[in-house]
């Protein structure tokens, strides 16, 4: 995707810029405006992606299990929740969810629990050092992320959150390039 250019050039270019310009030079019949958005976003995430993982990965954590974390905390006390409800929390699959459950449990931060009314459902529960861990790091989270964001006003920042949610939307609506 980069090509020779790229890389931050001058005052105000920066790498997308490069490419832009490397793909009008290389084939000018291609209009290039979606990567504007779309590869500065890419970008973005990438950079985002890398400090959230660092950080994360500093408590002794993944991601994904920092996700789990995070779903049992917010469905409130008792901070419990089934795989399937972790799963429809926005997560991957149940099977994937079984996963990040074995070792949280193995990291005691987290206890399997069946129902006492209906034996086939179980549930996954926050542990007291879980609740405390998921507290800390969440806190520590959110502290990086308002670094992340200090280049922004908080009016840009809504206006980006307004954007980036109507670009969500604009991407899960657009057709596949199948079905087209």
């Amino acid at each position: 995707m980069a090509g020779k250019n790229s890389g931050k050039n001058g005052a105000g270019r920066d790498a997308v810029a490069s490419i832009i310009e490397d793909w009008a030079r290389e084939r000018p019949e291609l209009d290039t405006s979606p990567l504007e958005v779309l590869a500065r976003l890419h970008r973005t995430f990438l950079r985002y992606n890398g400090r959230l993982t660092s950080a994360i990965d500093r408590h002794g954590l993944a991601v994904a299990g920092f996700d789990v974390l995070t779903a049992l905390r917010r469905a409130g006390a008792p901070y419990r929740l089934t795989a399937g409800q972790l799963a429809d929390s926005g997560l991957v699959s149940s099977a994937g969810v079984t996963l990040r459950i074995d070792r949280l449990e193995k990291d005691g931060l987290i206890v399997r629990e069946r129902d006492a009314d209906d034996r086939r459902v179980v549930y996954s529960r926050l542990t007291d050092a879980g609740l405390a861990k998921v507290d800390e790091v969440f806190a520590e989270h959110l502290d990086n992320e308002r670094r992340m964001l200090a280049g922004l006003s908080p009016a840009e920042c809504r206006q980006l959150a307004r954007l980036l949610s109507k670009l969500e939307r604009s991407i899960e609506d657009a057709p596949d390039s199948d079905e087209e």
